[in-house]
C-alpha cells in the first residue's frame, strides 16, 4: 500500500525538511555569532592595553594643565583625530581615558599641589626627587568617565544585540616615567595659569 502511493508519503513529510533546517540554522548561527563576539572581545581586551600604553607615552610629554594637549592625547590613544569611540569597542571613547600624574610613591598629585610649569617640576625634581609634588610618573587607565575617585572598568556592549551580556572589560593600566612634560629647553617654560 505504501509503495503504491509515493505522492501521499511525500505529502506527509513535506514540512520536515524545513523544520530540521530551522532548528539546525538556529544552532549554527548562534555558534557563529558567539565565536564572532568572543573574537571581538579578545580584540578589545588587547586593544585597551595598547590604548593605555599610547596614552601614557603621549601624556609623558604634555603638562597636566594643558587641557587641549590632554584632549589630543586621549584622542590619539583611541586612534582618532577627533572626539569619539574606539573602533569595534563600544562604549569605550576618548572620555574613558583617565590620566594621572604621580609622585615617587605612585600617589596621584592633586592639581592644586602640582608645580605651575614643567620647568618648575624639573627644578623641584632635581632638588628633591622624593618631593610629594615632583611629577615622576604618568598613569593611564580605561575607566568609566561618570565615576569619580577609584577607576571602575567599563562594561562591553555586544555588537550583535540578540543577547546583551554586559561583560566587564579589564581596567587596563599603564605607568611610564614622566619625560619632558612639554618643556623645551630655551622655550617658553609653561602655559602658566
Amino acid at each position: 500500500m505504501w509503495a503504491a502511493d509515493p505522492a501521499r508519503r511525500k505529502r506527509r513529510q513535506g514540512g520536515t525538511s524545513a523544520i530540521e533546517f530551522a532548528l539546525l540554522a538556529a544552532v549554527f548561527f548562534t555558534l557563529v555569532f558567539g565565536v564572532i563576539e568572543l573574537a571581538r572581545l579578545m580584540y578589545v581586551f588587547n586593544t585597551l592595553q595598547e590604548v593605555t600604553r599610547r596614552a601614557a607615552e603621549a601624556a609623558a610629554h604634555v603638562y597636566p594643565d594643558d587641557a587641549d594637549g590632554l584632549a589630543r592625547v586621549r584622542q590619539y590613544a583611541v586612534f582618532r583625530d577627533s572626539p569619539g569611540g574606539l573602533i569595534l569597542a563600544p562604549p569605550v571613547t576618548d572620555a574613558h581615558i583617565r590620566l594621572s600624574y604621580l609622585n615617587y610613591d605612585l600617589n596621584a598629585i592633586p592639581s592644586g599641589s602640582r608645580p605651575a610649569s614643567a620647568l618648575l617640576n624639573r627644578e623641584i625634581c632635581m632638588t628633591n626627587p622624593y618631593a610629594a609634588n615632583c611629577i615622576r610618573f604618568v598613569q593611564a587607565q580605561v575607566c568609566r568617565p561618570e565615576v569619580e575617585g577609584d577607576c571602575e572598568a567599563p562594561t562591553s556592549q555586544m555588537l550583535i544585540p540578540l543577547i546583551d551580556l554586559r561583560i566587564p572589560l579589564h581596567r587596563a593600566t599603564t605607568i611610564v616615567t614622566a619625560e619632558s612634560l612639554g618643556y623645551v629647553p630655551g622655550g617658553v617654560p609653561c602655559p602658566c595659569p
